[in-house]
Parts: structure tokens; sequence; C-alpha cells
């Protein structure tokens, strides 16, 4: 169990450690100490978490941790991959606000700022693309609806991005949609 635990520690504390750009853009590397270095959940599993924790509120990083922790090895477990998640970057980033202020005008600074924003968006447009062989795939209980995740996803881009409908409202619509049509 206490092996579990700092494995659990080590994982979180790792991948919070090396990514980059807040909690969506390190997902891939979440999935990848939990599904490939671990064994702890399949793709498939991490692909169903993140998707109930994407509709929950709060931040990402710190849902898949508690629940992952949890899942391996209760709330001990569920502690250690918090603390591995918050604390880290809690301090660093205590300890860094002053240097960044006086930095924030250096011109090497600012040149590695933006030498990072092409890594982050792949990093999002992996998530993207992995999440989206979860979110799209057929459905066989849908028989004849087997677009409805194509018309969710649709609906959902259009109220929220063009009509400025608020995300809040999307997320219930398709957790309505879900309870209705995608039972089983």
């Amino acid at each position: 169990m206490l092996q579990q635990i700092w494995h659990l520690f080590l994982a979180f504390f790792r991948a919070t450690m090396l990514g980059f750009g807040g909690g969506p853009s390190i997902i891939p590397i979440y999935e990848n100490e939990v599904v490939n270095q671990f064994g702890w959940m399949t793709t498939e599993e991490f692909g169903k978490a993140l998707a109930m924790g994407n509709a929950l509120p709060g931040p990402i990083a710190t849902k898949l941790a508690a629940y992952i922790g949890f899942k391996v090895a209760g709330w001990p477990g569920a502690a250690a991959a918090l603390i591995a998640v918050v604390m880290p970057t809690a301090v660093a980033m205590i300890a860094l606000v002053g240097v960044m202020n006086k930095l924030s005008g250096n011109p090497i600074v600012r040149g590695m700022i933006k030498g990072i924003q092409p890594v982050i968006f792949v990093m999002l447009a992996m998530l993207a693309y992995d999440f989206a062989k979860y979110a799209f795939q057929s459905a066989p209980e849908l028989g004849k609806f087997g677009f409805l995740p194509f018309l969710i996803a649709a609906v959902y881009f259009i109220a929220v991005q063009y009509l400025q409908i608020n995300a809040v409202w999307g997320v219930v619509g398709a957790l309505a949609a879900g309870a209705l049509f995608f039972r089983g």
C-alpha cells in the first residue's frame, strides 16, 4: 500500500513538474503516467474519467489526481496525488513571483514564453484528438441516432462560441442528452 501511495505521488509530481501551461495541457502527461507507466487504468477508463472530470466545476488536474489516487489507494492515495499536484507548483509560484516581476521585461524571458506557446498548443491538440476518439466513437445502442455525439458537439460549439450562451448550460444540456440517449 505504501509503495502504491509513493508511486501515485511520484507519477503526479513528475507529470505536474514536467507540464507547462496549466491543467488541460498536462493531461496527456497524466495519461502517460496512469495508463502507460503504471497501468492503473486503460485508455478508455482514463477517457471516461476525463469526461466526468470536465463535467464538474474546478481544475481538471486536481480532479483527475484525486479520482485516480482514490481508485488506486483509497483516501491516502487521493491525498498523495493531490499533494503531488498542488504543493510543488504552489511553492514554486510563491518563490518565483518576485523573480518573474523583475524579469518580465527581459527579452530572453519573453522569447522563452513565446517559444513554449506552440508546444502548449500541440499538447492541447493532442488532448483534444485523444478525447475525440472517445467522444465520437460509435455507440451501437444509438442505432440510427449514431450521429448524436457529433450533434451535441456542434450544438454546444455554436451555442457557446457564437450565441454567447453560458458554457454551464451546454454542459447541463449534454448531461441531459446523455441521460436520455446514451443509457447502457
